[in-house]
């Protein structure tokens, strides 16, 4: 199977993706945004969700290519969602390739757990008000999807056995 890891920051997107990697022996594909904003030497700016949504999208037509059981670290939805909760709006180009992991499966990442710093993050207070923003993004595109929640151990047995 195919799997999209999404929702709010820290609801633990990245450790459940390494993990059902290494569980299934399927690929991990990583979040393009966090290297690309690790390197810059200035803030984020509006313009810079494009390149990092371009480069998200390359990789994940690469990883297709080269077979299934792809993990993908986010996707496009999360940029949209991020560009629009930033700067009230998002690119055209973002929003017309927004439906390239519709065969996948959405795994929306419930927050029920302490939020954890990290210089990237920026929404510490409201990860319940950004939980019901991706579900509704979700069922806005008709996309499949499965809610994660509890621990790592109880993520990966409902995934597992999906």
């Amino acid at each position: 199977m195919n799997y999209v890891f999404t929702g709010p920051e820290s609801s633990g997107k990245t450790t459940l993706a390494i993990a059902m990697s290494e569980k299934t022996g399927g690929e991990y594909v990583p979040e393009f945004a966090r290297e690309y904003i690790q390197k810059l030497n200035r803030p984020y700016e509006q313009k810079d969700l494009l390149q990092i949504a371009k480069e998200q999208f390359r990789l994940h037509e690469l990883a297709k290519k080269r077979g299934s059981n792809l993990l993908f670290d986010t996707d496009l939805l999360t940029i949209k969602i991020w560009s629009e909760e930033k700067y009230k709006d998002c690119d055209p180009w973002i929003l017309a390739k927004l439906n390239s992991n519709k065969d996948f499966i959405y795994v929306l990442c419930k927050p029920d757990f302490p939020w954890q710093f990290d210089p990237q993050r920026e929404n510490p207070t409201d990860q319940d008000r950004l939980f019901e923003r991706y579900e509704d993004e979700l069922k806005k595109l008709q996309l499949n999807y499965v809610i994660a929640q509890g621990s790592l151990k109880e993520r990966l047995q409902m995934l597992i056995s999906f």
